[in-house]
């Protein structure tokens, strides 16, 4: 009788081990149509985050999350917030969250985008809305304090590729892409001597607009040093063409009424650089506007052959040879 009873002990054991294996390592879950969000605060204990997950329809039951943790007691969940889009077993939801899998928001800001851009991928993202956006880059508050004379954040949201929680605020949002800035500067900015930093990132910001290879930046940064020194307009056409952003004026092809326009940001109106950055500059562009290459050249333009290159030329003969020979290229291409 005895031996009955351990004999039957010990199946109901086994048969309880295999039915809690089957349910702790097999058994895929997921009680929910859509996409489900567990946020999973600091300090949160075992059965809070059991109690979560359950809620969520995450596992099937709260008994299930501590069960899974068994094999691997001296781990436990990251704090973040989690996606659950697919059935999961609770060991394989446990691997998540003790592994710290959150559910990040990326963001990439390309080098030369405008605010404008970058705040459009911020509304695709779900992160706010782009008039939001906007409206933070151009408060006063945010303005650093390395280029006071700014007037927004234009040219100080550092293109790079960010990650954010879904509840991320704007201002948090703003606030990492000028604390790359920040970071960016300080490696490339050695010298001894303070450069008037809005000059400076307003000069890169035409560099990065003007210019797809690396290797001529300097020179390009050159050229707008030289002409600026010799009081002549810099004639940027992407400044033309920020100009006509900001009013809402841009149509995608720059007109002669854009050239024309007295706007402050147009730099065949106004000599000098414009007030602010027209674009959020990368490191090579920087670093060319910390020091511009020395040269004798004046102007420039696009090389015929469509490379991203540009011929450039010390005098207006020469330039005017060179824009009919882009001219001819472009219809040729064409």
């Amino acid at each position: 009788m005895k031996r009955r009873t351990a004999w039957l002990l010990a199946g109901l054991l086994g048969g309880t081990l295999g039915l809690l294996h089957y349910l702790v390592r097999m058994d895929r879950y997921g009680n929910f149509a859509a996409p489900v969000f567990v946020d999973i605060p600091r300090g949160t204990s075992s059965l809070g985050v059991a109690a979560k997950l359950a809620q969520a329809g995450v596992i099937r039951h709260p008994l299930l999350y501590p069960l899974a943790r068994l094999r691997r007691p001296g781990r436990g969940a990251q704090a973040g917030e989690y996606r659950f889009s697919e059935p999961a077993t609770p060991a394989e939801v446990f691997a998540r969250l003790a592994a710290g899998d959150v559910y990040l928001i990326e963001i990439r800001v390309p080098e030369g985008s405008t605010m404008f851009d970058i705040a459009a991928t911020v509304e695709r993202a779900g992160l706010g809305t782009a008039a939001d956006f906007v409206k933070l880059a151009r408060s006063p508050k945010l303005i650093l304090d390395l280029a006071p004379t700014a007037p927004n954040l234009e040219g100080y949201l550092f293109p790079s590729t960010y990650r954010f929680r879904r509840n991320t605020p704007l201002s948090d949002v703003c606030r990492a892409m000028t604390t790359q800035f920040h970071r960016v500067w300080r490696e490339l900015h050695t010298h001894s001597s303070t450069p008037d930093a809005n000059a400076v990132v307003t000069l890169a910001s035409m560099v990065e607009k003007e210019s797809a290879l690396a290797s001529e930046r300097a020179h390009i940064a050159g050229v707008y040093a030289r002409r600026d020194r010799k009081g002549m307009k810099l004639d940027c056409d992407p400044t033309v063409i920020y100009a006509a952003l900001l009013t809402g004026r841009w149509t995608g092809a720059i007109r002669r009424s854009d050239l024309a326009s007295n706007a402050r940001y147009n730099t065949y109106t106004h000599a000098g650089l414009p007030p602010g950055p027209i674009a959020n500059p990368g490191r090579d562009a920087l670093a060319a506007a910390l020091a511009p290459a020395e040269t004798t050249d004046l102007y420039f333009v696009a090389a015929p052959d469509a490379s991203g290159a540009h011929i450039f030329s010390k005098d207006f003969d020469a330039h005017s040879k060179a824009v009919a020979s882009y001219r001819r290229g472009q219809r040729k291409h064409h």
